[in-house]
């Protein structure tokens, strides 16, 4: 893994994957269908790994995750796959109750909660969740009153958002030097970072590994999201995102994506054709196998 070199965070996706282990809490960056680290969510597809707890604003990550048993609870605050608006394997899982537990959180109290773990604080205060069913459907969330008076001499009642921590965060960039420094190239971070952050551990997938010189070539400093101290470990998985996009390097593979939502939302058997055509090998097979797909739909 370090290959004899000083902070040579160099991994293999099969190393990563034994770092995991049953019951993990395990962060998923990206956004819906976006920059999702999906090398390595179908490494833990094809892993024994079980009992899981996933944190994710949710794309086809959670759905292949929930569809393969893998998940014990999910804290998500959507999972949509954009052009198809809810993810069909997610919606099957919770059709079914086949995810045990479920905390369902608004946007902004979602991020408050990885800030919190981030900062190492038990719990952030925000006014979102207030007079909502989020607070109704989850119950382990209370409220606290602000200890400092407003204006009018009253105090002022909050939600006590609970910190999201993380034994491990999984995101994927664009490029990164082979000590962990990392920089995005499309058009938003998402809150990569906060998982970073956020995490005991993080382990990061990019389409090319560079010279650290490299990360700023022709790209402002900026766009430099995660340093090597957020870093465990780093994988070069060229097209690691697909069927996600990740942008400037390859849009969303919408013809693929409508693939795999028909075959989720099919039958069994329309499902099992399409988990083993895909599914069933390492990330070289399934990129292979997509490959073909993409010449027979010329």
């Amino acid at each position: 893994m370090s290959n004899g070199k000083p902070r040579d965070k160099r991994m293999s996706i099969e190393e990563v994957v034994a770092e995991l282990s049953d019951g993990m809490t395990i962060g998923i960056g990206g956004w819906g269908p976006r920059r999702k680290p999906m090398a390595l969510v179908r490494a833990i597809l094809n892993s024994d790994l079980k009992d899981l707890t996933i944190v994710s604003w949710g794309g086809a990550d959670v759905g292949l995750l929930a569809r393969a048993g893998k998940i014990r609870k999910l804290v998500y605050a959507f999972v949509s796959l954009d052009t198809v608006p809810l993810e069909p394997n997610f919606q099957k899982a919770r059709q079914e109750g086949t995810i045990p537990e479920v905390v369902e959180l608004d946007e902004g109290m979602f991020q408050t909660g990885l800030k919190a773990a981030a900062e190492r604080l038990p719990f952030l205060p925000m006014r979102a969740g207030l007079g909502s069913d989020v607070l109704v459907n989850n119950p382990q969330i209370t409220t606290v009153t602000s200890p400092y008076p407003a204006p009018d001499g009253s105090f002022e009642e909050l939600t006590a958002v609970p910190a999201i921590n993380l034994d491990v965060a999984l995101v994927h960039l664009n490029r990164a030097d082979m000590h962990g420094n990392a920089t995005y190239l499309g058009p938003d971070p998402y809150f990569d970072d906060l998982f970073a952050m956020a995490a005991e551990r993080t382990f990061l997938s990019v389409e090319e590994i560079v010279d650290t010189a490299g990360l700023t070539v022709d790209t402002p400093v900026q766009r430099l999201l995660l340093s090597r101290m957020m870093v465990s470990g780093v994988v070069e998985t060229p097209n690691g995102a697909h069927f996600t996009d990740c942008r400037p390097d390859y849009a969303r593979d919408e013809k693929f994506q409508k693939a795999y939502a028909t075959a989720a939302g099919g039958t069994d058997a329309d499902w099992a054709a399409f988990e083993q055509r895909f599914l069933t090998g390492d990330e070289a097979a399934y990129q292979d196998a997509v490959k073909a797909w993409q010449e027979e739909q010329q």
